[in-house]
């Protein structure tokens, strides 16, 4: 089979194959109907202040997997949900911030600069306009960069690099990521390491448990659903907790609410705020292609470029719209390009896509690496087919984006600010049950409960969260990997230092801890 018929069946297997409902010549698929209900969730959960993506992402993971099951036919309506509310959450963001002041996430804080002086303005509607165009334009070129980038980089890794090669490069991107996510060296490679260790716990490939403390439980490995979700979600959960507390104590005043006003961009102020989204987007798609960054320095630096950039009258941070361009295209071309790693090396590029790889995790499949992309004349490789299926997907969600992607903004304009002492513990409540739901086991809430106190400890003590995750993600293909290359090499102790690139990549994982602070020498990054 040849690439041509590898790209048609993906397609045709994300438009047409388990139809859900039929409307003379018109099939619609469960992938695509979710890819519309994921997106518009997405815009909704993003535009209100305090929620973020991958909060619905982490919600729904169970919730889909209990109503579709563990089949195959399961793997693509559940990413198609994924996919569409990782799209409607990064273009949704910019509502908050623009009409409210309240950045939901650090990145969206470069939004308000520009976007919430134009809203007092009276061209709310505008900033919300070019928040939209500037975030689509970002998002699609990323995910052409993926579509073109992914294949060829998995096919040059798995033709060019052995057992002992990717064993380095796991051991590089997790010092790469251990490093550059937080402000301490010594805090990121310990939660990295922390989450190796927390990974470790099962019964391992020679049939003795590891670190299971004679618990059955233990022993059979903790759910991995309810570690992520525990620590990235419930963890965050009891932070704004605290702070909406705090907030209460302070009696701090809400943010006015102002109307969208102005909603009109025409085609010439499109083309001035062109090579703004361009400098970013391009910014954006580099950093989302490099593991764990995400997208607060993609903002600050895609910001940044268009303060060079600029010579109008409106100074930035004034209310400019090529700020809100240049904020928007940055941080919206991360989302297509963190898949970037996710697909070709099975390492997620950021959180959405640590949801992306856990989905094709719990329910099979599909296993992101470099095998995805290997072609045969003599025989169909499956996973070959969903990630061109997946592809499929983004470009629906694209399309869906540049069609109702800004009416839906500013619907949600006047609907979005409700508050948090309402909001947050229906999150709560609603994690909780979607988790034991899924594992129809309460020791799954208690894991889930005891790494959600963890998630609150590690932020009160500045420990970042992400390696501890993408840790714990690849902590079982590292530990494969390095078992077969061991294997391999005649069960050689030293397998990783025979190979002259291993050993680059070595020097380079050990280079980027010793020159931390050179790599930081940015903006903060959460």
């Amino acid at each position: 089979m040849g690439v041509l018929e590898y790209i048609l069946a993906g397609v045709m297997e994300a438009l047409f194959g388990n139809p859900a409902i039929v409307l003379g010549p018109i099939v619609l698929s469960w992938p695509i109907l979710l890819v519309a209900l994921g997106f518009f969730i997405g815009v909704l959960i993003g535009a209100t202040p305090g929620l973020s993506g991958p909060f619905a992402m982490a919600l729904a993971l169970p919730i889909l997997i209990s109503i579709f099951g563990f089949t195959p036919d399961a793997l693509l309506p559940v990413l198609g949900f994924l996919v569409g509310v990782m799209k409607g959450a990064t273009v949704g963001g910019a509502v908050s911030a623009i009409l409210f002041n309240t950045p939901g996430t650090p990145d969206a804080f470069m939004t308000t600069l520009d976007g919430h002086p134009m809203a007092k303005n009276g061209q709310g509607g505008k900033a919300l306009r070019v928040a939209h165009f500037a975030s689509v334009s970002g998002d699609t070129f990323s995910d052409i960069v993926l579509f073109v980038c992914a294949p060829f980089l998995a096919i040059s890794i798995e033709a060019f690099l052995g057992l002992p090669e990717k064993s380095a490069l796991m051991i590089l991107s997790l010092s790469f990521v251990a490093v550059v996510v937080g402000n301490d060296t010594f805090k990121g490679i310990l939660a990295a390491c922390f989450g190796l260790l927390v990974a470790s716990i099962a019964t391992g490939t020679d049939s003795y448990p590891r670190l299971s403390m004679g618990s059955d439980v233990l022993a059979s490995g903790l759910p991995t659903i309810a570690v992520v979700i525990g620590v990235l979600v419930v963890g965050e959960i009891f932070v704004s907790f605290e702070d909406m507390w705090r907030s209460a104590r302070e009696k701090q005043k809400a943010p006015p609410k102002i109307a969208p006003g102005d909603t009109s961009l025409s085609m010439g102020e499109r083309r001035k705020l062109l090579p703004f989204i361009g400098v970013s987007m391009s910014i954006g798609t580099v950093i989302g292609a490099l593991p764990g960054i995400g997208t607060t320095l993609a903002a600050a630096l895609g910001y940044t470029a268009g303060r060079k950039m600029y010579q109008g009258e409106t100074d930035f941070g004034k209310g400019a719209p090529e700020g809100i361009a240049a904020t928007e295209a940055a941080n919206s071309a991360v989302s297509g390009a963190n898949l970037i790693p996710a697909l070709s090396l099975g390492i997620p590029g950021n959180v959405a896509a640590v949801f992306i790889i856990l989905a094709a995790d719990t329910i099979g499949g599909f296993n992101p690496g470099p095998s995805v992309f290997r072609f045969s004349a003599d025989e169909v490789n499956p996973e070959l087919v969903v990630a061109f299926a997946l592809f499929t997907l983004m470009v629906a969600a694209n399309l869906l984006n540049w069609t109702t992607g800004a009416w839906f903004m500013r619907l949600l304009g006047g609907l979005i600010h409700v508050p948090k002492q309402i909001l947050l513990p229906i999150v709560l409540l609603l994690t909780l049950t979607s988790v034991y739901v899924q594992g129809s086991n309460m020791s799954d809430v208690y894991v889930l409960l005891f790494f959600g106190a963890l998630g609150y400890l590690m932020r009160s003590t500045d420990i970042p969260i992400l390696p501890f995750v993408i840790a714990y993600i690849l902590a079982g293909p590292l530990e494969t990997t390095i078992r077969s290359a061991f294997e391999a090499t005649g069960s050689d102790p030293w397998f990783l230092f025979r190979s002259p690139i291993s050993v680059v990549f070595l020097i380079l994982a050990t280079a980027i801890i010793c020159g931390a602070g050179w790599l930081r020498g940015g903006p903060k990054l959460k």
